[in-house]
């Protein structure tokens, strides 16, 4: 095992607006390493292959064990998290890049603030006013809690919103993360009473019908979330809800 070693291939990027560039390092190989570590090991001593000292990469990390989300980029060409990337899983030299769905702030480090005004717009949240005591909530069926928990495992981490082809610079589209967190509080029994508002913001610009249907949203997502089968519930929902909106029907 002496000897062996890790390369990788950074993408580098000094300012938002500046241009981006590659630079390559390669570390001392230990058994186990995530991509994180990588990172770690790098920032220890930014010195790159070349032998040149340079600022060490920036990106962004929280939990380390795939639950906060905060640590996505585009790993060997695809958005995931690097926590839970092995390097004995993955092909070298290892090409890191930054999610380019979102705005680069710095190397690896993304502006998600386009998907945190999304879940602002569906409202992803129930509304609760007070400090006093409202007693016990409503409870759920066991069968509809089992699969509402699935729709809760989401980190907000932007993998999806990476993968998903509409969204891009130049569309609107709200993106797949924020369409399955309104399923997710329409069925909740105390957040159902928003349902109505939240359905009419997926009805409006840049809502659910910029979705072009790849699946690639369901198939990147980290957690097995089915994001597609939350879309096409809301397709059903919305459309029942532009009926009440037609003939003006409460029920």
């Amino acid at each position: 095992m002496s000897g062996k070693t890790i390369k990788l291939i950074i993408s580098r990027q000094d300012s938002p607006d500046s241009a981006p560039y590659t630079q390559e390092f390669e570390i001392p190989y230990r058994p186990n390493m995530n991509v994180i570590g990588c990172l770690m090991e790098i920032q220890r001593n930014p010195v790159t292959v070349k032998g040149e000292k340079v600022a060490p990469p920036t990106w962004d990390m929280n939990c380390l064990e795939e639950v906060c989300g905060a640590c996505s980029m585009v790993i060997n060409g695809k958005p995931r998290q690097s926590c839970s990337a092995l390097v004995d899983q993955l092909e070298q030299p290892i090409r890191l890049e930054p999610m380019r769905t979102f705005p680069v702030n710095r190397d690896l480090q993304v502006d998600r603030s386009r998907m945190f005004d999304s879940l602002k717009r569906i409202k992803a949240w129930i509304p609760i006013d007070g400090t006093y005591d409202l007693g016990p909530g409503p409870r759920m069926p066991e069968k509809k809690r089992q699969w509402a928990y699935e729709l809760s495992k989401c980190m907000t981490c932007g993998v999806c919103m990476e993968a998903c082809p509409n969204v891009n610079d130049k569309s609107n589209f709200i993106g797949p993360q924020p369409l399955s967190q309104v399923r997710l509080f329409n069925a909740h029994p105390t957040g159902e009473m928003n349902k109505e508002e939240r359905l009419e913001a997926l009805m409006g610009d840049g809502g659910l019908a910029n979705c072009g249907n790849s699946q690639n949203c369901v198939q990147s997502c980290p957690k097995g979330i089915p994001i597609t089968t939350s879309i096409a519930s809301l397709n059903r929902d919305t459309t029942i809800q532009m009926f009440k909106n037609f003939f003006g029907s409460d029920k």
